[in-house]
Parts: structure tokens; C-alpha cells; sequence
């Protein structure tokens, strides 16, 4: 009898993915599409909190009090995004504290970009063009995932991190267009970002363990490769308009395809990068360490303000 229950549960799941029906928390749905659903988003918030770290570092050395404020209000924004997607986790079962410890025991993974140092404030806006750019490019679609949650999440997210994208690209701008010694610093940072940028997209689909299953369930709606080649035919006119030059030799355009050939990403790196390897890996996870050790006191008050406010509501109902 059970059996039959379950394939009655499992085929409804499997027609609701068929007819574009979001699956939300009270439906019934695999385990296996819980735990990928779990790994991803909870990937997905740590990267945003994560980081927030590179940019974090340049915000009391902005040039500028109007491009510290800029720049204060979307590290604030990082946070956001972390916290609504924390929360479209919670909704599968899991808890804040577990996503959180797993994170910081290396147990979790993050995105591989955001181990890399923020060497000159052309970095920002590198960050902001490239790095933004990419995460619009893989987030857009993730607006039409299979699960409600996660999908409403994306909304903002999205909307949140276009601003991000044009402000990095009007700090490349600025750097392009002012003296020669920022152009040349403009160059120098997008050197740096545009390779890691590239594994932002995660390891080629033939190498990615995930990527058949998710496409399945219509969790991802493209694959890393082609999420990689539709960013590089966004980016090179870009970077062609500001004057710089794709750090790629094999770059060029091809014509039956209508997009661009570009060179091998170096997979060696981005595995080592994955494995913990990174320039700053150690540096971003006791970084979080120390600052959610530092901030228990504040948990602790929030709590407490809570539980003593749910107090006074209870006492009064009960008058």
C-alpha cells in the first residue's frame, strides 16, 4: 500500500514539474530534490555573505564620501540577499544554524570568485561589472526555478543586483576615461576577474555531477556552459566600449555560431580554488568565524528582546 502511495506523490510531483507548477514547502517532493534544493540555496546564501568581504574591505578607502556610501548600501544589499535565501532553506527543513555551521566547518561550499583579493578600488568595479554581471546572468533564470520559495526570493535579488552591475560599470568607466595610470589600473583589474569570473558558472557540464538532475527538475533552466558562452557574448562588446582588452589570445568571433570562441579555463585552478586552495580561503571562513563568535551577544539580546515582548502580548491577552 505504501508503494502505491508513493508513486501516486511522486508522479503528481513529477506533473507539476511537466506543467510548470511551482512545488512549495507543504508539497510532497523527493528527497533527493530536497537535498539539491538545500545545497544550492544554501550555497547561493553563502556566497552572498561571503561576499560581502572583498567589497567590505575597500569601504573606508573609497575615494570618494558619495562612492563609500555607494558602496556601504550594496554591501548592506549582500547581506539582504543572503538572508532571503537563508530563509527559502529554512522552508525545506533545514536550519540557520546548521547552513551556518557547515559553512564555517568547510563542510559547505560558497562561490570560488569571492576567494580572491580586492588588490586596488578598479576591483570594486570589476567586481561589480564582471562578478555582478555573471551572477545576473545565472540568477535571471532562477526566477523561473521549480520551487516557490527560491523563486519569489530571486525577485529582488535580481532587481538589487542590476543597480550592482551599473554601478561597477560606471567605476570602470570613470577609470577608463580618466588619466592614464587609472586606465592602466582598470586593465590590471579586469585582467585579474576575467578568468575567475568564468568559473563563476561552475565546472563544464560534463564534469558537473548536478547539472542533469537540476535541469530535470527545472531547478536550473540553463547549463553552466551555456550560462558561460551567453556571458561572454554580453561582456566582450562591453569591455570593447571601455576600451579594454579581453585577457584571452583565442578570443574571436564565430559566425555559425553567432558567438564568441574563447580559450580554455584553467579547471585546474578552479578545483584547487573549490578544494580550499584559494588565495583567500582561510582568510574569508575565519573571518565569518570571527565575526559570528564576536556578534553571539547580539543574537542573544535580539532573543531576549523577543521572548520578553511575546511575554507582554501573551500577559495581555490573558487580562
Amino acid at each position: 500500500m505504501e508503494t502505491i502511495i508513493d508513486k501516486s506523490l511522486e508522479e503528481l510531483f513529477e506533473e507539476k514539474i511537466a506543467n510548470e507548477i511551482r512545488i512549495e514547502p507543504k508539497d510532497w517532493m523527493p528527497d533527493q530534490y530536497r537535498k539539491t534544493l538545500v545545497r544550492q540555496i544554501s550555497q547561493h546564501a553563502h556566497s552572498e555573505i561571503v561576499g560581502m568581504l572583498p567589497e567590505g574591505n575597500w569601504i573606508t578607502r573609497a575615494p570618494s564620501l558619495k562612492r563609500k556610501a555607494i558602496l556601504l548600501s550594496k554591501v548592506q544589499d549582500e547581506a539582504g540577499h543572503g538572508l532571503y535565501l537563508y530563509s527559502a532553506a529554512e522552508t525545506l527543513g533545514t536550519s540557520r544554524d546548521q547552513m551556518i555551521n557547515d559553512l564555517h566547518s568547510g563542510k559547505a561550499k560558497y562561490s570560488s570568485i569571492f576567494n580572491y583579493p580586492t588588490l586596488s578600488w578598479a576591483d570594486i568595479g570589476a567586481i561589480g561589472w564582471l562578478v555582478d554581471g555573471a551572477a545576473i546572468m545565472n540568477q535571471v533564470p532562477l526566477i523561473r526555478t521549480s520551487y516557490g520559495p527560491y523563486a519569489r526570493a530571486m525577485v529582488r535579488v535580481c532587481k538589487e543586483e542590476s543597480f550592482h552591475q551599473r554601478q561597477g560599470f560606471e567605476i570602470m568607466m570613470t577609470l577608463c576615461n580618466g588619466a592614464p595610470a587609472q586606465k592602466k589600473m582598470a586593465q590590471e583589474a579586469f585582467n585579474r576577474w576575467w578568468w575567475p569570473t568564468l568559473m563563476m558558472f561552475g565546472p563544464k557540464d560534463e564534469e558537473s555531477p548536478n547539472t542533469e538532475q537540476s535541469m530535470r527538475w527545472k531547478i536550473k533552466r540553463f547549463t553552466n556552459d551555456e550560462l558561460r558562452q551567453r556571458f561572454v557574448d554580453m561582456m566582450v562588446p562591453q569591455a570593447e566600449f571601455l576600451g579594454l582588452t579581453v585577457p584571452d589570445k583565442d578570443l574571436k568571433w564565430n559566425e555559425v555560431k553567432n558567438g564568441y570562441d574563447y580559450g580554455d579555463v584553467d579547471w585546474e585552478e578552479f578545483w584547487n580554488v573549490v578544494k580550499g586552495n584559494g588565495p583567500c580561503n582561510k582568510d574569508r571562513i575565519n573571518t565569518r568565524v570571527k565575526a559570528h563568535e564576536e556578534g553571539a551577544w547580539v543574537r542573544e539580546a535580539a532573543m531576549a528582546h523577543a521572548e520578553k515582548r511575546a511575554r507582554r502580548e501573551a500577559e495581555k491577552q490573558v487580562a
